[in-house]
């Protein structure tokens, strides 16, 4: 892995890892996180919230100078977790819940971190 692509996955990982403390300060229960399955890719957080089963995407950035992280999930993107999640449900029929939703975790890496969480981004 060449160096600008090592910095981008520590930031990555350094944002997941803010999101996650964010989302269990919040009362959320974590069942996964960086659940890959196949080659159909993975899903950053996998939690539940009161009766909702929420797949979390995180986007992190060093600045918005290049857009605010939530404008790097796309369609195609948000297709794939959508898939993901399916495999998901299937595949833990223990998992109880009423609803499901699609959260996006954005995070700012100035000082102090800035976390915005946008809830029910997509719904299914």
């Amino acid at each position: 892995m060449n160096k600008a692509k090592q910095q981008n996955y520590s930031k990555g990982k350094y944002g997941e890892q803010l999101a996650h403390k964010y989302l269990k300060n919040k009362g959320y229960k974590i069942l996964a996180q960086n659940w890959r399955y196949s080659r159909y890719g993975e899903i950053d957080i996998i939690a539940l919230n009161k009766n909702e089963l929420i797949f979390i995407e995180v986007k992190t950035r060093s600045s918005i100078n290049y857009g605010n992280p939530i404008e790097a999930v796309d369609e195609r993107k948000m297709n794939k977790i959508l898939k993901l999640a399916e495999c998901y449900i299937n595949l833990n029929p223990n998992v109880n819940f009423v609803a499901c939703r699609f959260d996006i975790i954005g995070v700012i890496l100035k000082q102090p971190a800035q976390i915005n969480h946008y809830e029910n981004t997509y719904q299914f």
